[in-house]
Formats: C-alpha cells, structure tokens, sequence
C-alpha cells in the first residue's frame, strides 16, 4: 500500500477498527513512514495508459458521493507531468454533475480496473475541470469523432493497488477473439483437411 494513501485515507473510525481486529499495529508501522505523496512511476503510468475506462468520485454540495463511469479508447485517460493526469471531457448528457462537484470541493478518488489480470488502482487527488485549449489540446483522442468541452485535470496525491482476492476476470469482445482465434484457425484446418481427404476417398 502507497504511504500518503494509507495516512490519507485512514482515519479515527477505521484505526479503531484496525485495533479492534488486530491489523492495526502493522498500518501503524507504515503510517510512521508516511511521505509527502506518492510519486507515479512507470508501473502505475503503463497501467493508467493502458486502461479504456475508470471510475471517478467526487462528492456533491450536500455531501452526497457520486461515482462516474468514464470511457474511451485505451490511453485517453493520460500523464500530463508529473503526477499530473487528465482526461478530455466529450459532450455527453450535460449534467454536468462532476464539474459542478470539484467546483465546490476539489477531491477525487479514481478506481482503475484490470478485469483479465485482476489488478486494480485507486487514487486519491485534486481535480479540477479546465477549459484552456491547452490542457484540451494535451488531452485530446488523435482521431476520435467528437469535440472536447473541457479536460478534468487531476493531481494525483495518493495511490493504492489492490489485490486480486474476489475479482472475477472478465474480458472484452476484442481479448476474446484474440484467445479464440489459434482455436479457430485450427479448426478450420481440420475441416480444409476432412474435405480434402473425402475428396480423394469419392
């Protein structure tokens, strides 16, 4: 577990409910040398360019939470600098609740899923919705048949990966054909080498 992630995320309730069951004395340990953030390398990086979709929270005026399901081609969700990340924000239903959301209160947490490894990644940070072309620009799909509103630019302060225990691996239309096609093209040998072999016993 990333060290500002737990020291962040961990608060009176949930240490006492650490001491209660006997974890707590091995968080605390990680606690004590908790550092500023948690830097990005090149393994979360290629895990956050890899992926086509995320969920993001934020929370609302009133306090409520809200959790969005972003998506697009893998990549679209990228490192700016740093442990700066962002995404461009495609006209869709005009809710507009997670901009509305992170003008009132900054912080996000993102939930990344990795369903055919069963890997997962979840970030705290700050984000804020950015209508400068040049944060567009950065973040723009090469491509991609629809115009950018906005860019949601996180900074990421926290990361945590999770293990794989009760994640059920599922897997796209395009991994599937990928896994099935030796398969298939075995087959269709077989049947090209059946008619071949009637075709000389007729």
């Amino acid at each position: 577990m990333a060290q500002t992630f737990l020291h962040t995320m961990f608060g009176p309730g949930s240490r006492a409910l650490q001491e209660a069951a006997g974890s707590r004395s091995s968080y605390a340990r990680m606690e004590a040398h908790a550092g500023e953030m948690d830097i990005l390398t090149e393994r979360e990086l290629d895990f956050i360019a890899a992926r086509d979709s995320f969920y993001m929270a934020s929370v609302s005026e009133d306090g409520w939470p809200y959790i969005q399901h972003r998506g697009g081609p893998a990549g679209f969700l990228r490192q700016i600098a740093g442990n700066r990340i962002g995404f461009a924000d495609y006209r869709g239903n005009r809710q507009y609740l997670s901009a509305a959301n992170l003008a009132a209160d900054d912080r996000v947490s993102l939930f990344l899923m990795d369903y055919p490894s069963r890997r997962r990644l979840k970030m705290i940070g700050h984000a804020h919705a950015s209508e400068d072309p040049a944060d567009i620009a950065a973040l723009m799909v090469p491509d991609y048949d629809a115009e950018p509103e906005r860019a949601f630019v996180i900074d990421v302060v926290g990361f945590d990966w999770n293990c794989p225990q009760h994640i059920t691996p599922r897997f796209t239309e395009a991994q599937i054909a990928q896994g099935t096609r030796p398969l298939l093209d075995e087959l269709a040998r077989l049947r090209a080498r059946v008619s071949e072999l009637e075709g000389m016993n007729s």
